[in-house]
């Protein structure tokens, strides 16, 4: 996550210091504002409360001078209480607006001339205080004009606060709208890029899949021509040994025969020698015969492919002792696809003799849909087909020449038990039957 965020980063050197400059005012003026607008609340909290307290010392002066009067018309005690408890009322009145008014020179001034003011006007109950109070209510109306001053600067000076907000906010919204305009300018900018990397990745890897496709085919063409100019050879191979040196052994053993006829209870020993040279010869020609029938099968164009994989699993049984049970059904292929399965036959029994260590094999052959589907199974001792050395080319071979034919191959195979190989191959096309008879 760390090395994304500057990855981020380095692509966007302008967007994000403009973010977070941004946020950083927004913060400041937030707070700024904030703190000011409280601050002047509370300012004006203050004046009401001092404009409450010149009222309340206003009102007790004129409950105090009330009560004085009526006292002194009635001779009534209470009236005297009552004058001193609105007395008291203007002293906590008072002691309310000086601490409202400490540390603000003018206002304190006003406040010490009402106190005078006041003193004068209680100095003597039995003389009216007319011209004092009339100072008095001068002195608490100046408070007032001064409170009322500082309510109107305080206000004021909320109203540039609220005003300097709105336009912070202002400014840092269309700041954030410019850093966001340009994160989005360099992010589709950034997707453009990439779709564009993209389109190249995709026309790079399309070339390279035609690439490799096209490789496959000329390396399975270059396989099929090897094999065809291999089996060709074999063929020439098979043809010379069955023509050139059938005859001269042919050819060897009848002279033998002739000279043995005319030795006849003469030699026994040069006898002896031919009958020997007549048994080697034998030899040779089973070994000729073969060399010619792994060479080129010559059961396979007249008896057919399912008759000449019977006789190489017979044939095989015998030689390697391994018991092949074959489950052989006629099909129709193309010779060259009838020489393909042959060969992979071979090359699985050849190879289940060097390495499987099986006992029992299991050869079928048969017709699903328009597929020839071969498999040859044994319970030998498997291996891992991840790990097939590449030194083992079989395997590949019998894969190439499969698909040479447009036919697939699998291979399964498990240490301990066993391996399958399945062929799957087109079959050929049935021959059209003739539709009309020839009369007799």
């Amino acid at each position: 996550m760390k090395m994304d965020v500057i990855t981020v980063v380095k692509r966007r050197p302008v967007v994000f210091p403009l973010i977070l400059a941004a946020a950083l005012s927004m913060l400041l003026i937030s707070e700024g504002s904030y703190h000011r607008s409280v601050g002047m609340l509370d300012d004006l909290v203050e004046m009401s409360q001092a404009r409450s307290a010149v009222h309340a010392v206003q009102q007790g002066m004129l409950e105090a001078e009330t009560a004085r009067l009526v006292h002194a018309a009635t001779g009534n005690a209470e009236d005297l209480r009552l004058r001193e408890i609105a007395l008291k009322r203007v002293e906590q009145s008072f002691v309310q607006l000086e601490r409202l008014h400490a540390g603000q020179p003018k206002p304190l001034a006003v406040l010490q001339r009402m106190r005078r003011e006041a003193a004068l006007l209680l100095s003597d109950p039995s003389q009216p205080g007319t011209q004092a109070i009339d100072g008095l209510r001068a002195s608490s109306a100046e408070l007032l004009q001064l409170e009322e001053q500082r309510s109107f600067t305080s206000r004021e000076d909320l109203s540039r606060s609220l005003l300097l907000g709105r336009v912070g906010v202002a400014l840092l919204s269309a700041v954030s709208l410019l850093a966001l305009f340009m994160y989005l300018r360099q992010s589709f900018a950034l997707e453009a890029q990439t779709a564009e990397l993209q389109q190249r990745l995709q026309l790079e890897r399309t070339r390279l899949e035609r690439q490799v496709a096209q490789r496959t085919e000329q390396l399975t063409e270059l396989t099929q021509h090897l094999q065809t100019a291999r089996e060709d050879e074999r063929n020439r191979l098979a043809r010379d040994l069955h023509d050139e040196l059938g005859a001269l052994l042919t050819s060897a053993k009848l002279d033998a025969a002739r000279i043995r006829s005319r030795l006849a209870g003469s030699a026994p020993e040069a006898l002896e020698r031919l009958a020997h040279l007549v048994a080697t010869l034998d030899a040779v020609i089973a070994l000729k015969r073969r060399i010619t029938e792994d060479l080129r099968p010559s059961s396979l164009t007249p008896l057919g492919l399912m008759a000449t994989l019977e006789i190489l699993a017979r044939e095989f049984t015998e030689s390697a002792g391994i018991a092949v049970h074959c489950e052989l059904a006629p099909v129709r292929l193309a010779p060259s696809a009838e020489l393909v399965v042959y060969r992979l036959v071979q090359e699985a029994f050849t190879n289940l003799s060097k390495y499987a260590g099986a006992t029992q094999v299991w050869l079928t052959m048969s017709t699903r849909g328009d597929r020839v589907e071969v498999t040859v199974r044994d319970d030998g001792a498997g291996f891992d087909p991840a790990a097939v050395r590449r030194s083992a080319h079989g395997l590949l071979g019998m894969r190439y020449r499969v698909e040479a034919e447009q036919g697939t191959m699998t291979l399964l195979s498990t240490p301990g038990r066993g391996t399958l190989i399945a062929v799957s191959l087109p079959a050929a096309p049935a021959l059209r039957a003739d539709a009309t008879l020839t009369p007799a």
